[in-house]
């Protein structure tokens, strides 16, 4: 058998594929860049199973959580399978499901007021309304372009993401915020958050927006990115409708078990259910 050289033709070719199956362009970029990683271990070498599970221990040996190193492995065996090198699969790490997750990268409620007051202070109201718009309905910051004027008279956007369309829905406050700031900024249609020369915002952007936020009002910026605000719209309308499912849809998830990892609680919570048992007399 031939040896199995990885080659940048390899790699364009597997893109395309992803680009072929309407994977998103973060979804794609992803792919690429762990099989770019990949590549760099081999060091030319040729493709083996056995270089490939060494290439899952390097990463965990690197201190790469295990989620981290299967989210990696999960691309070069798409890679594998395009290629039809499927001896070449590694097993993905077993990992037990978490029950709570840690406290320091849980962003509260009482914090994300204090951005939005932060974000309002710095007379920013384009971050402040954005920051809002995500916690407010659940969207994901790439979803930002479907907030239009006309969804906004509406008070429903509609998504179309991963494949999937979804319906999102406008509380009426939220409606009124939005048209009075496009109102102000003199856009009539189309895409509400946008730049000066009239595209989408970069998530970029955004997200260095809020980062600049933290230090005035003393919140660890490790938990101040655009996904988090998503995870509290997620713990909070759980904490009010207990139904995983509707929520799921919501945030257009296709499985529940994805809906789980957002609403977890923190450690300290979990303690204090435990401790509310009353089983050690």
């Amino acid at each position: 058998m031939n040896p199995r050289i990885l080659t940048d033709n390899h790699i364009e070719q597997f893109k395309q594929h992803l680009v072929s199956s309407e994977k998103s362009p973060h979804t794609i970029a992803k792919y690429c860049r762990d099989v770019r990683a990949f590549t760099a271990f081999l060091d030319r070498r040729a493709v083996t199973k056995e270089l490939a599970v060494a290439f899952k221990q390097t990463l965990l040996d690197s201190g790469y959580a295990p989620a981290s190193v299967n989210s990696m492995l999960a691309s070069i065996n798409s890679l594998f399978s395009f290629l039809g090198w499927f001896d070449c699969k590694v097993k993905a790490i077993k990992q037990q499901r978490q029950i709570f997750c840690n406290e320091e990268k849980e962003l509260t409620k009482a914090e994300y007021v204090r951005l939005l007051n932060a974000a309002k202070q710095k007379k920013n109201d384009r971050l402040n309304l954005i920051l809002q718009t995500i916690c407010g309905t659940g969207i994901r910051v790439s979803e930002l372009q479907f907030i239009t004027v006309e969804a906004a008279r509406a008070g429903q956007v509609t998504v179309k993401c991963k494949g999937k369309v979804r319906t999102v829905f406008l509380v009426k406050e939220l409606q009124k915020k939005l048209l009075r700031y496009a109102k102000e900024r003199h856009i009539t249609a189309g895409t509400i958050f946008i730049t000066r020369s009239g595209k989408p915002l970069n998530r970029t952007n955004i997200w260095r927006e809020m980062k600049a936020l933290c230090k005035d009002v003393n919140v660890n910026p490790n938990k101040v990115f655009p996904h988090n605000l998503r995870h509290l719209f997620a713990r909070t309308f759980y904490g009010l409708e207990k139904d995983i499912a509707k929520l799921a849809d919501i945030l257009g998830h296709t499985s529940i078990d994805t809906t789980r990892i957002y609403i977890i609680s923190t450690g300290r919570e979990h303690r204090k259910r435990m401790e509310c048992l009353h089983l050690v007399q």
